[in-house]
């Protein structure tokens, strides 16, 4: 990706300077880096505001009350996890996170649920835990299917969209609320059916 960025924004400053618009390109260049840095403001306070209620569920004891709740759910996806593992909770806190629109704030569980569910394959190879045991660096069969469904994202709030809409001068930003459900139902209803075939034909 880095190499990606990397040439698009050398191919425009050679295609400018040819063209004889490198002025016109400085002050786009400019331009876009005040405009980037506006927008990372309002993205951090949008942001701090969910985070900080996040936190705030999480010390009155709700996300675990809603990991608990969503237990059923969880086995249903991840039928390999055991009851009690800590990969469970993580990867709640994770849908949640997402569910609510807070892609950032969704991140660092998202990685401690991957780092635990590391950790479950590396005791199914040493025969501590049942299960298929993949060769060391394939990833398990919950690893991509919580990878998967963490990409579908079901959204009830798409919290970045709406700021991003808002910062751009959009007159009603939470008008998408309604189109980002319906779309993002449909790809996490997809997601798990193709989890679900996926699994089956790896022998799960």
């Amino acid at each position: 990706m880095n190499y990606l960025w990397a040439g698009m924004i050398i191919v425009g400053i050679i295609f400018g300077a040819f063209n004889g618009k490198m002025p016109e390109v400085t002050k786009e260049a400019l331009d876009s880096a005040k405009e980037a840095v506006t927008l990372c403001i309002t993205m951090m306070g949008v942001m701090s505001f969910w985070v900080g209620m996040m936190e705030i569920a999480t010390k009155a004891g709700v996300i675990e009350l809603a990991s608990k709740k969503m237990g059923p759910l969880l086995k249903f996806l991840f039928p390999g996890i055991p009851e009690g593992h800590p990969a469970k909770e993580h990867i709640a806190v994770n849908f949640i996170s997402n569910f609510l629109g807070l892609g950032w704030a969704a991140t660092p569980a998202g990685l401690r649920a991957m780092e635990e569910l590391s950790k479950l394959e590396d005791d199914r190879r040493r025969g501590r835990l049942p299960g298929p045991v993949r060769k060391k660096g394939i990833a398990s069969n919950e690893m991509c299917t919580f990878l998967i469904i963490n990409i579908s994202s079901l959204q009830l709030i798409p919290v970045n969209v709406i700021a991003y809409r808002s910062q751009y001068g959009s007159v009603n930003p939470a008008v998408i609320v309604g189109p980002g459900i319906a779309a993002t139902a449909v790809s996490t209803l997809v997601a798990v059916v193709y989890c679900k075939v996926m699994d089956r034909k790896r022998g799960t």
